[in-house]
């Protein structure tokens, strides 16, 4: 699967579980555009000028009216609550997995005491 199919991929699933969300008058993309490129954000992992230049260079034929980088990042905050709509909901899995599990390597084993 490569980078574009995967944000088209991405972009749809959104998009079809934010339903009708309309536009506002001055804006340049939808609110589905908006949460599919804090996602891309998040996943990407790098920082705010980094991610605006691989979004400009790769994804420009994508997201053809994308707002200018300061302004997308202000977008993000504003959208951050459908956004947090598709986060997972706590669980006991999750709150197991967050505590991490102490092993000795197995040449060190027996050699400390505790």
């Amino acid at each position: 699967m490569t980078t574009e199919d995967f944000i088209i991929e991405l972009f749809c699933r959104v998009d079809d579980q934010m339903g009708v969300v309309p536009k506002h008058s001055q804006a340049s993309i939808y609110p589905s555009e908006g949460v599919t490129l804090a996602f891309l954000f998040a996943l990407k992992g790098v920082g705010n000028r980094a991610f605006y230049r691989w979004l400009v260079r790769d994804c420009r034929h994508l997201f053809p009216h994308l707002p200018d980088r300061t302004r997308l990042f202000r977008l993000f905050n504003t959208h951050r609550p459908w956004t947090d709509g598709f986060m997972a909901g706590h669980s006991l899995i999750g709150l197991a997995d967050s505590y991490g599990i102490e092993l000795i390597h197995p040449r060190r084993e027996g050699r400390t005491e505790e």
